[in-house]
Parts: structure tokens; sequence; C-alpha cells
């Protein structure tokens, strides 16, 4: 059975943009031995694509801050060993970093990437057997599988499948998931339009769900549960249990952050407030509802979220 490794490590978006890519490809070659290699946080998500048929987990952001460890040493010739042992035809990055081209020159294959007018790091192209030219104003989900496509030997068509399998629901509340937290400020909407969005949701009959990722984002949340009637503080969860979370909600809205990518993935009624970057090179896409609002430098009120929300078929 021939064997294809893919390397997309991070992030939590990036990662879920990849799940398309690897739905392709499975169709592509449905005999073929798929192996995904993905930062250690992240195997959760991987392994909720069924066409996967071994996670690799590195650890490329913990070995950077331990590298006076000899366990970390350890640590990495095992997965080096790990990473040999798979019997691959072609090795793709999709990733294009030069820490991620390192890995794809560590496996076994011929290794297949961006070429360097298509890539991030130009230097990481060196480390390719095949290099591609792909253009770089795509949305992040297309770059992907336009690779994976030259790598393989086929075109991409239009439609697209992140290929995870929707998890059974229990109980039959309905409820709708804010995703509040974000890694810079310059993405963060005001507590005020979170409140407006949850009273207005809580009068629609939603209980609202507030998930927290840290310290600062459990603190907002708290804050937010005592504005917003009936709403509830989600668990922190391992990511595979959020994905249940969102895959079952009848709304979710969030600003640009990774578990945001996941709601457009399981199709669920999504709308997405942007205020710092642009969706159009990573926004969500899919084949749910999806609404856009705001944009790079643009800030939409909590009324223009209800607007929205009051045209999308909230899942019941």
């Amino acid at each position: 059975m021939p064997g294809i490794i893919f390397i997309k490590t991070s992030s939590l978006g990036d990662v879920v943009h990849h799940m398309p890519a690897v739905t392709d490809a499975h169709r592509h070659a449905p005999d073929a031995r798929l192996t995904w290699v993905v930062e250690e946080a992240f195997a959760p998500l991987a392994r909720l694509h069924p066409a996967v048929s071994e996670v690799i987990p590195v650890s490329t952001r913990r070995w950077r801050s331990e590298l006076l460890r000899s366990e970390t040493w350890s640590e990495v010739s095992a997965f080096k060993a790990r990473l040999k042992s798979v019997k691959a035809e072609k090795v793709i990055d999709t990733q294009g970093l030069i820490r991620s081209a390192l890995i794809a020159k560590a496996a076994n294959g011929e290794r297949h990437g961006y070429d360097t007018s298509s890539i991030k790091e130009p230097a990481a192209s060196w480390f390719y057997d095949v290099k591609h030219a792909v253009a770089r104003d795509q949305h992040a989900v297309m770059r992907n599988r336009t690779l994976t496509g030259l790598s393989l030997g086929y075109r991409p068509d239009q439609a697209i499948d992140y290929g995870l399998i929707k998890p059974p629901r229990s109980g039959d509340a309905r409820y709708a998931v804010l995703f509040h937290g974000t890694s810079r400020a310059s993405k963060e909407w005001r507590e005020v339009d979170w409140i407006g969005t949850g009273k207005w949701l809580h009068a629609q009959g939603l209980e609202v769900v507030l998930p927290w990722g840290n310290e600062r984002e459990r603190s907002r949340s708290e804050r937010l549960a005592q504005a917003i009637p009936g709403s509830r503080i989600l668990d922190r969860l391992p990511l595979d249990e959020t994905a249940k979370v969102i895959a079952n909600a009848s709304l979710v809205v969030g600003v640009d952050t990774g578990l945001l990518h996941l709601a457009a993935a399981y199709e669920v009624p999504l709308i997405a407030v942007f205020l710092a970057t642009d969706p159009g090179l990573t926004g969500p896409v899919g084949n749910g509802p999806i609404t856009v609002v705001g944009g790079k430098n643009v800030y939409p009120s909590f009324e223009r979220v209800i607007e929205a929300a009051e045209k999308l078929p909230l899942k019941r």
C-alpha cells in the first residue's frame, strides 16, 4: 500500500484548514496509507479525520524551550525514528516553514513543498525534492488543496469537504457557543458587544456557552456569564471533546480564532467577527451557513451580528 506523509503541524486553524486536502488525497488514492505529522497539542484534531491512518505528534514548540534537557533530545530521537519507520512514496509539507521542511527532510519519500515565491520562509523550499508554485493570494484551504493535488497528480474540484463525521448529540438543549478568546488583542471584540449578543441569544431560547483557553479568557468568561442570563462557562476540555460541543451547537459566533474553523468544518451556522485580519485569506469556509461581519480595520456592532443571526437557519 503506498504511503503519503502530510506535514501540517500548527496552529489550530491551520490544522483544520488542511483537512479538505486530506479528504481530496483519500479520494484520489483510496488505498494509500495517510500519515499526519502535527504538534502534540493538535493531535486530537488530526485523529478526527477518518482517512488518517496514523498521527505522529511532534513537540517542536515545547522542545525549543527545553533544549538543555537530555529528555528533550531523547524525545527528538524517538520522533525521528518513528518518522523514519513510515514507508511513504510522497512527503507533502503544506506548512511551508523551515521547521516543517526539516521534518520533511527527516522522512523517507519524495519531498514536495512550495517554491520560493509561494512560501512564507523561502529557505524552506531548499529541503524539497519537488517544488510547486501556488498563488499566495488564495485562501489557506485552497493553498493546501492545490499543493496536495500538484504533489499527487490531480486537480482538486471546487467542493470543500473536511471529511469530519458529526458526533452524536447528547440531550435536547439548544445552545450557542461564543468564541471570545483569540491570540491577539487587536482581534478581540468588546465585552459590551458579547453581552449584547448573548442577551439576544438568551431571548431566542438559546443557552449561551462560553469556552476559554487561558486564565485571561476564563476571567472574561466569568464576567460575561454574570451579565448574560442563563449562560454557562464550558469546562476546559481536550480538543476532540470541544469539537463535539461545537458540532452540535445551534449557532457559533466567534472572532478570528482557530476553533471557529471547526464550526465551519461541521457546517454549523456561523457568524465570524473579523476586526484586524483579512477573512478572504484565513476566514471560515465550508458548506454550512457562514456570515462574516466586519473586516480588517472594520469594527461591527453587536446589532450587526444580531441582524446576521436573524437570517441564519439556526440548528434545532
